[in-house]
């Protein structure tokens, strides 16, 4: 595989969480949407970083990142302490309690992108503030395919800067609620529809325990969630779908372009795409952190995958 060539650029937060779910609690564990989605994205595609930690941030997870084909060089350590986030699920793992947050060095994040960075085809821009992901976008030199995802925070925050990215952006991947909020409708394909309308050609929608929606011009697809026994942390699923989901595309080598001379490669790409993060997402939720993602086998994955495919089909 041509490294440089298939290589996707995340953008997004390296943390701390301290979390509270029906299953347990786990404290100071490592967390942020640009880990997540890393860790899953690696399965498929080598990906390249850019975030900021503080100085008690491991040096050995860095290290461990660098190990499994993700780029390190753009994650900043500067003084101070890495952004904490706090949160609470009760019986309804869909949506998490934030009770509190602490930005620290977080707070002044200024993602500047190396040479390698500006180069990359791929872009993930995961849930921070629209400012700094339409600074990123600012940089990027021929991004061949962009995806990114926000969450209710900006939209209620920063509505007109989160639509002007939005004009920039090929893929936007977000959950039910965010969508509802967003487009302002009360269902899920006028939601749907509505954000289309925004910019994004393709829009995700996120139901947690029922999969995900995926909505194109021409057409929608329901993907089912992989059924897990026990869901101990869903944290970063949602990350971790968006990696599995942009790596699977990276590694197919699909583009805006591959949506006008080959629509049919397209749609199919995209929806075993979406399938792709269903199934990575159904790894996350098994363990506390990234615990599971971490010790996840390529052969698990390809299983999970085949049985997934076979649960969905009809002959």
């Amino acid at each position: 595989m041509n490294t440089h060539q298939s290589s996707i650029l995340a953008v997004g937060s390296l943390a701390f969480d301290s979390i509270s779910t029906p299953a347990g609690k786990a404290d100071q564990v490592l967390g942020g949407s640009a880990n997540y989605f890393s860790i899953a994205a690696s399965f498929f595609a080598p990906v390249k970083i850019v975030g900021v930690v503080g100085k008690d941030f491991p040096k050995n997870h860095l290290d461990w990142l660098s190990n499994h084909r993700i780029d390190t060089s753009g994650v900043q350590v500067q003084e101070g302490k890495t952004f904490h986030w706090v949160g609470s699920y009760d019986q309804n793992l869909n949506e998490a309690k934030t009770l509190s947050t602490a930005l620290n060095v977080f707070e002044h994040f200024n993602p500047t992108l190396a040479d390698h960075h500006k180069k990359s085809p791929w872009v993930f821009l995961g849930n921070i503030d629209p400012v700094l992901q339409n600074r990123v976008l600012d940089q990027i030199e021929n991004p061949q395919l962009i995806a990114c995802d926000s969450m209710n925070f900006w939209i209620t925050g920063k509505p007109d800067e989160l639509k002007k990215m939005l004009k920039r952006v090929d893929i936007l991947s977000i959950n039910e609620g965010e969508a509802y909020l967003l487009s302002g409708e009360k269902n899920i394909p006028a939601a749907a529809e509505a954000i289309r309308k925004l910019g994004p050609s393709v829009v995700i929608i996120k139901r947690g325990e029922y999969g995900a929606i995926l909505f194109t011009k021409d057409s929608t697809f329901l993907a089912p969630a992989y059924p897990v026994a026990r869901v101990v942390d869903p944290t970063g699923a949602g990350d971790s779908f968006a990696g599995a989901f942009m790596g699977f595309m990276a590694e197919q080598g699909l583009t805006r372009e591959t949506r006008t001379k080959d629509p049919k490669q397209w749609d199919l790409i995209l929806r075993r795409a979406v399938l792709a993060g269903c199934v990575m997402a159904s790894f996350t939720v098994e363990d506390f952190s990234m615990k599971r993602l971490m010790h996840l086998e390529i052969e698990e994955l390809v299983s999970r995958q085949k049985a997934l495919m076979k649960m969905i089909s009809v002959g």
